[in-house]
């Protein structure tokens, strides 16, 4: 730990940590971010953002602490911000309060911010520190954080395999390969997620709806952005990805004028981008979904989409639910690769968390970045 920081400070990062991650399938398309005063060894307010559009989770905690927050130290998980943005300025709150000092775990990546917050309470006579326990906070939001450092999202891809690496029989037949519990768990991650996207092939074989459920949605900002990559627009209007609440966007690159009308009849949006290899290029789907403020993407697809996107090198996290069952070798793969013809070619992938999903091993896996 640095000189700058005390065991105590690291007590209360951490209880800051623990508040923020009450809310993280809720704040979307904000960061899950936690607060908590400290006056004299004893908190005296405390609190997390709950939701975008609502007091940020410094100012929850200014209003529990009351006027006991003159003097006290604040731990908060994110710089606070400088900026009027859906709400005002969490800096300037902190100032009109009074509080000694404020520890941040992280920098705010957002240029509207990136400094500017602790900045001003430095400005202001308030002692300020940050990097504590920052490597914790960095885990809570990275999409957040990729997509203001880079302006793409955070993209995990899903896939449900049996152990010899197959997600469907020959004919398409595929549920369920595993159990419920690895279910519902795949249900948890849409809940975090800003949008899911698929293919049209997966539409017109599965149907799938693409929301998550089974969840407490008290706790969700709303079901994700559901969409789908169809370059020619055969995804069927009365696709339950296209109806079911939420919103739909379909990724195209030649639509025809009928389908188009009769997708958007359902409140559908068409979105044509240009065609690499005949499909939307995985780039080009992120960038768009950034541009809504999307940032965590899950991907559930057949090996077509699933390995474009292995190709493209836009993946972060591969998450692959593992059955206990063997489908033989004419059943169907994960990821299309076709022209690798070395190992030196391959997808490299280094395990980051592997843990058992009731009767099926779920496995998180991330892309090793390229040596020199």
């Amino acid at each position: 730990m640095s000189d700058r920081f005390t065991p105590a400070d690291a007590r209360w990062m951490a209880r800051a940590l623990a508040l923020a991650r009450r809310a993280l399938m809720a704040t979307r398309p904000n960061p899950a971010v936690g607060c908590v005063l400290v006056k004299d060894g004893s908190v005296v307010g405390e609190g997390w953002h709950h939701k975008a559009g609502e007091p940020h989770a410094e100012v929850i905690a200014l209003r529990a602490a009351g006027t006991s927050a003159r003097g006290a130290h604040c731990y908060v998980t994110l710089e606070p911000c400088a900026h009027h943005g859906r709400t005002p300025p969490c800096a300037d709150a902190l100032i009109d309060a009074g509080v000694a000092r404020v520890v941040a775990a992280m920098h705010d990546p957002n240029p509207r911010v990136a400094g500017a917050g602790l900045a001003r309470l430095a400005a202001a006579g308030i002692g300020t520190a940050c990097g504590l326990l920052e490597a914790n906070a960095q885990a809570l939001n990275p999409g957040f954080l990729k997509r203001m450092r880079t302006g793409l999202p955070y993209v995990r891809l899903k896939v449900g395999a049996s152990l010899d690496g197959r997600t469907a029989m020959a004919s398409g037949e595929s549920h369920w390969i595993t159990g419920a519990a690895a279910r519902r768990d795949v249900h948890r991650l849409r809940a975090l997620s800003g949008a899911v996207l698929t293919g049209v092939a997966t539409v017109l074989a599965d149907d799938p709806q693409l929301t998550a459920r089974d969840i407490d949605f008290e706790l969700v900002a709303g079901q994700p952005l559901r969409a789908i990559a169809d370059p020619r627009l055969r995804t069927p209007a009365a696709a339950r990805a296209v109806t079911a609440p939420g919103g739909a966007v379909l990724f195209a690159c030649a639509p025809e004028h009928a389908a188009t009308a009769a997708l958007a009849g359902r409140g559908a949006e068409i979105v044509v981008l240009p065609a690499v290899h005949g499909r939307p290029a995985p780039r080009a789907m992120l960038e768009w979904l950034a541009g809504r403020e999307v940032n965590d993407v899950l991907i559930e697809a057949g090996a077509t989409l699933t390995g474009a996107f292995l190709a493209a090198g836009v993946v972060d996290e591969v998450v692959v639910y593992l059955a206990p069952r063997l489908l033989g070798d004419a059943a169907r793969g994960i990821a299309c690769l076709p022209g690798l013809t070395r190992l030196t070619d391959t997808v490299a992938l280094e395990f980051a968390d592997l843990r058992r999903i009731g009767a099926d091993l779920r496995i998180i896996a991330r892309p090793v970045p390229p040596g020199p």
